[in-house]
């Protein structure tokens, strides 16, 4: 799907749960290129499904730049070893501040 007219799609809501690092540095590179959060997403999906990298070598230093500011030391070693914490609610959490 190589032409360039806009492909019009429908959009919906989710409630999706992420490492609180990862979002931080998502958030971080999609406000670095001027984009949402989802667009980023949605990018990051569509390169992943067709066997793609989605970032060029310079996207990856600034990956690795905004990792150790939002102290992410996570790989994709990580990812079928995350567990949430159980029964922190975010009252629990405010208290422990």
């Amino acid at each position: 799907m190589n032409d360039e007219s806009p492909l019009l799609v429908e959009r919906v809501q989710t409630g999706v749960r992420m490492q609180k690092r990862l979002i931080k540095v998502l958030k971080a590179f999609a406000e670095y290129h001027d984009m949402t959060l989802g667009d980023l997403l949605e990018g990051i999906v569509l390169h992943a499904f067709d066997g793609k990298t989605p970032f060029s070598p310079a996207s990856l230093e600034r990956i690795q730049d905004l990792k150790k500011f939002y102290g992410l030391d996570l790989d994709s070693g990580a990812s079928h070893r995350l567990k949430e914490i159980k029964g922190r609610t975010a009252r629990k959490r405010r208290a422990e501040k």
